[in-house]
């Protein structure tokens, strides 16, 4: 078995570079609780090292940078322990989340690759950098609706911070984006073409590092930037902004029921939109109330507040049969044909919501955050 994540430290002028490579292509570069512990512990190291002067991360091959956490063993975490306490899957998120914050808060900078497919964990991972790099090639999606779970892993944080109402849209409905999306709605800084990869390796490990964080954030720049300029013509269009207003207009409903019918009462030959409709009108109602109000009591939220705010959401959804049955739907017997427990959003009572935003726990697991 090859190791799931290589750590290399790369000697360059004044200081090293620590290389982090996300290492199983089978899976996608997918997360499993042992990489998510064996980045943190990399990432306390190299923190208080100073002879790492900065972070380089990326994922194995060309598919994907990350397409996520290990669903299935969250599945199987869930199942074993109806009701809960789902062991394995919530250590997950309390440790992924922990790892996350750790990204958010690094002082010293981090150049993430994001190159290929986006998505879950690895969008928390990306969306945590200091200097996030998108591709020609970049997918990113948060698809969570489609198996009652939510954007987590930050999502409340970056969503919320996103313009206008498109994060929101992109919570509910599970749409997909590219790169030039990313760097709008702020989840990446940079387009740079794939081919310059190697290029901006070497302009990195050419650099003079000091042990000055702030001025190694300078020299990232300063290496990203002519790239960056380079590969203008490459850059794909968005598709976010184009459809900016009609995202404020179909997410303006007098409440989250009457916007729920709005997206799916779309008649479009949009094709982005129309994916994005077909994604809320295939996914789980419950979820999308619990999306919808996620974003909501968390949009004045302080960063580790969010992510005290999502290891709540995150394990009251694990021991609810709605998540086993879409992960069951989706990625277990890929029926596509979920059993929800609602078939609309109305039908949902208010004290069913209720109980997802009630700690299931004494103390918060990450309430030493911050």
């Amino acid at each position: 078995m090859s190791e799931p994540i290589i750590f290399a430290e790369v000697p360059a002028a004044g200081g090293s570079i620590g290389r982090i490579t996300l290492s199983i292509e089978a899976t996608l570069n997918s997360l499993t609780l042992e990489m998510v512990d064996l980045l943190q512990e990399k990432l306390d190291a190299w923190a208080g090292d100073d002879g790492i002067a900065a972070v380089f991360i990326e994922g194995a091959g060309e598919k994907a940078f990350c397409a996520g956490g290990d669903v299935q063993a969250l599945y199987r975490s869930a199942i074993e322990q109806p009701g809960g306490p789902c062991d394995y899957a919530e250590a997950f998120f309390a440790r992924e989340y922990r790892m996350n914050f750790t990204l958010h808060t690094y002082a010293k900078p981090i150049v993430c690759w994001g190159h290929g497919i986006v998505m879950g964990g690895g969008l928390g991972v990306m969306a945590g950098c200091s200097h996030r790099v998108v591709t020609e090639r970049t997918r990113i999606a948060m698809p969570e609706v489609t198996i009652a779970l939510f954007p987590d892993v930050g999502g409340s944080w970056f969503l919320n911070h996103s313009p206008g109402k498109t994060g929101e849209f992109l919570a509910l409905t599970g749409a997909s984006i590219n790169a030039a999306d990313a760097i709008y709605i702020g989840i990446a800084d940079r387009f740079i073409s794939s081919e310059h990869k190697q290029a901006v390796l070497d302009g990195l490990l050419a650099q003079n590092w000091s042990v000055e964080s702030e001025k190694n954030h300078a020299r990232v720049r300063h290496v990203l930037r002519p790239f960056a300029e380079r590969s203008l013509s490459a850059s794909p269009a968005g598709q976010v902004e184009p459809h900016a207003a009609t995202i404020a207009q179909l997410l303006d409903g007098d409440d989250v029921h009457d916007i729920i019918d709005k997206i799916i009462a779309q008649e479009t030959d949009d094709p982005w939109l129309s994916k994005a409709r077909d994604g809320l009108a295939h996914g789980s109602r419950l979820a999308a109330l619990w999306i919808h109000r996620q974003l909501w009591e968390t949009r004045h939220s302080g960063l580790a507040q969010v992510f005290q705010q999502e290891i709540q959401l995150a394990t009251n959804i694990i021991r609810h049969p709605e998540f086993t049955e879409g992960v069951r739907a989706l990625l277990i017997d890929k029926d596509r044909n979920p059993a929800w427990l609602y078939p609309t959003s109305r039908e949902v009572p208010q004290a069913v919501l209720d109980g997802f935003f009630e700690p299931p726990w004494d103390e918060n697991p990450l309430a030493d955050l911050g």
